[in-house]
């Protein structure tokens, strides 16, 4: 039993030493504690007006952002059914239903998401 856990045990412990070395090293050698210029908001590269005032930014830019994440990790599920469509020998039919299903939820999603306005910029 004890030779069972002696790697274990001996990986914890090189990945525990690993760790506190690296926070050390970047306590050490690390950037200084912050300036004013570091904590002002800043916006898709653009500055505020006035560095003191902190007002709270449009959350469009993200909403499109993630949006176009999601939609972009759903297409990528293609590329991987498209390869591997050839091989499903007796069962094209189903796997074909299946990507229709996919696609149609897909395209359910992007519609709602134009109908409540989610990718106008105003």
């Amino acid at each position: 039993m004890t030779d069972s856990l002696l790697p274990v045990l001996l990986t914890v412990c090189v990945s525990a030493a690993l760790a506190g070395t690296l926070l050390a090293i970047g306590w050490l050698f690390g950037r200084p504690p912050r300036a004013r210029v570091d904590t002002t908001p800043y916006e898709c590269g653009v500055p505020p007006r006035d560095p003191l005032v902190r007002h709270r930014f449009s959350v469009k830019f993200y909403l499109v952002a993630m949006l176009f994440i999601l939609f972009d990790i759903e297409v990528a599920f293609l590329w991987p059914w498209a390869v591997t469509f050839r091989s499903f020998a007796e069962q094209k039919v189903f796997v074909l239903v299946e990507m229709v299903v996919f696609l149609g939820i897909l395209v359910a999603g992007y519609l709602y998401v134009w109908w409540r306005g989610a990718l106008e910029w105003d």
